[in-house]
């Protein structure tokens, strides 16, 4: 008995074992599912992206087959025009000859005949050699060489069949160490505990507060990272992965945050639905979280870095405006593109919605996407086109602007526009300022907000544009840009405040 109780005491230990691994592979099974669609949706957005790219380049590529065609349409047609004049005064000339021809008087005939023959002469040599060749042909001679992006993409395959080592596994966002403060966010993540693979980084993204699109806002080997400066009472989502030199993880689960309203109060209230099984993630004021299980999509960069040995800080606060030194450090919360849905018609779109140009000689107003109300904001535009000395006109406006009128003609926009050699400030059709020093090709226009301050600023290749443009600013401004066909300008956001105005401030 006692041996046959000792023997069921092990077989007993076996098949509680057995209970518990059926359990791990039966968690097994859902983590599979989970990671299938995770996967699949990451997979998809990858090559959503890939099309989108080469629908762009298909664009770019068509756009330059146009060009070609109207130049070569418009030789042609200069061409005709050229020669339909020419042969119409060479058979007015024929026929004048073939009257005078007919002349009965000998004396009068000789009077005309020899300043004819040389003008026949004459006539007979414009159509010389070349002169009835076309100048141009009718082909194109344009060849794609898509054999490299076929190769590429028949060897598109996924990176870990063709390695040894795996990728991390995704990381883990630590709930009871996040937290938000005012308009910042602190996020805190792990490596799964059972993990043994190694990581060299992670990548940490976020969205703009109003679920546009992820970006990435740390790279680096810290766990931790606080995102100062953010807008107030607004839901900002978060996600992060790891990477090796194998490849990168896949994200880890959207944590959504709540920021603080302005006014604080004592107690804050989700501003969306969650489901009753999440309500225990939910902590009281200043901080709101919910896991978000959507899928996850690559993000872009748009943020300047800085690290310290324990915490990374992306953005100095807003309200640390009373010192050159705080304005030095903060880095402009805005990251943004022009609104193709508020623009006018004529305007034209490329790059992300970060380049505009337009269609129509007369000047075309557009605005950014994004809206402010508080806080320093700085954006820069590039001038990658300017022929025959056009005037845009850049600055913020109302969002019910005139979008068929320069910049600044009505009182819902504050701008400053300028030729190749000097600018004006405009408001209300009220033209102020007039200061020496112009744009070309390549110049940088730069246009800083300071809702703090209620000032309005201008800079041209880093250096201030005559004085403070306009005070006393008060509402929602929009990034605001006008411009016509002969004008082609590049949007640059999230750029730290130029030297010019942290100096200045710290004179005051």
């Amino acid at each position: 008995q006692s041996q046959l109780s000792q023997a069921l005491n092990g077989l007993s230990d076996r098949a509680k074992e057995a209970k518990e691994f059926l359990v791990q592979l039966r968690n097994m099974v859902q983590q599979i599912q989970e990671n299938s669609v995770e996967f699949e949706a990451c997979l998809v957005a990858q090559c959503d992206a890939l099309i989108d790219a080469l629908n762009r380049r298909k664009a770019q590529l068509l756009s330059r087959v146009n060009k070609e065609h109207e130049h070569k349409l418009k030789v042609v047609r200069d061409q005709i025009s050229h020669c339909t004049v020419k042969l119409r005064q060479t058979t007015g000339l024929m026929e004048y000859c073939l009257e005078v021809i007919k002349e009965n008087d000998p004396s009068g005939f000789l009077q005309i005949s020899d300043a004819l023959i040389r003008r026949v002469h004459l006539t007979e040599d414009q159509w010389g050699k070349g002169t009835l060749t076309p100048r141009m042909t009718t082909d194109f001679d344009l060849n794609l060489d898509n054999a490299p992006l076929l190769q590429s993409i028949h060897q598109l395959d996924f990176v870990q069949m063709k390695v040894s080592s795996p990728v991390p596994a995704p990381p883990i966002l630590q709930l009871e160490e996040c937290c938000t403060h005012n308009n910042s966010a602190t996020l805190s993540w792990k490596q799964p505990p059972l993990s043994t693979v190694q990581v060299e980084g992670y990548i940490l993204e976020l969205d703009d507060g109003n679920g546009g699109q992820f970006r990435e806002v740390y790279v680096g080997k810290e766990t931790m990272c606080t995102v100062d400066g953010l807008h107030f009472n607004s839901t900002y989502s978060a996600r992060v992965k790891a990477f090796n030199k194998t490849g990168v993880s896949p994200y880890s689960k959207t944590l959504v945050l709540q920021t603080s309203e302005e006014t604080q109060s004592e107690e804050q209230t989700l501003p969306f639905p969650v489901p009753l099984e999440r309500l225990q993630l939910r902590r009281m004021s200043p901080f709101s979280s919910t896991l978000n299980l959507q899928p996850s999509f690559p993000g872009r960069s748009y943020f300047e870095l800085r690290s310290s040995a324990h915490q990374l800080s992306l953005h100095s606060s807003l309200q640390s405006l009373n010192s050159a030194v705080d304005i030095k450090k903060m880095v402009a919360v805005a990251w943004f593109s022009f609104d193709p849905s508020s623009a006018h018609a004529d305007i034209i779109f490329s790059n992300d919605n970060l380049t505009v140009t337009c269609n129509s000689y007369d000047d075309r107003v557009v605005l950014g996407k994004t809206g402010f109300s508080k806080g320093l904001h700085y954006w820069e535009l590039s001038i990658d086109r300017y022929d025959n000395h056009p005037d845009p006109a850049f600055g913020v406006a109302r969002i019910d602007v005139l979008k068929d009128a320069m910049l600044g003609k009505d009182d819902k926009a504050w701008a400053m526009y300028v030729d190749n050699n000097r600018s004006w400030f405009m408001h209300n059709n009220s033209h102020t300022n007039r200061t020496e020093g112009g744009i070309t090709k390549g110049a940088t226009v730069g246009v800083l907000l300071d809702l703090t301050r209620r000032t309005l600023t201008f800079s041209i290749n880093e250096d201030q544009q005559g004085p403070v443009a306009f005070e006393n600013l008060e509402g929602l401004f929009f990034p605001a840009v006008s411009l016509n066909r002969n004008v082609q300008v590049t949007l640059h956001t999230g750029l730290p405040v130029p030297e010019f105005y942290a100096s200045r401030s710290a004179m005051q």
